[in-house]
């Protein structure tokens, strides 16, 4: 399974989704859209409407939010 996670610093929904992926023991790559022009546009590209993080993909499906991920797991 590959998440992807696109965020920002002192972002505590960031943070929450981040964790509840650790407790979960699941490997995700953290993209931090202010440490990277390449990640912001990369973060632009794939969702143009977006305003808020985090935004977060599994296996190249956008889930959305912290809160659609929590839900998600929440199903399981």
């Amino acid at each position: 399974m590959k998440i992807e996670i696109f965020s920002t610093p002192q972002c505590s929904y960031c943070d929450a989704a981040k964790k509840l992926l650790d407790e979960k023991g699941l490997a995700y790559t953290n993209l931090d859209v202010m440490s990277d022009p390449a990640i912001l546009a990369d973060f632009q590209e794939r969702l143009p409407r977006a305003k808020a993080v985090p935004q977060i993909f599994i296996d190249g499906e956008h889930i959305g939010g912290y809160e659609d991920l929590r839900l998600r797991f929440q199903a399981q």
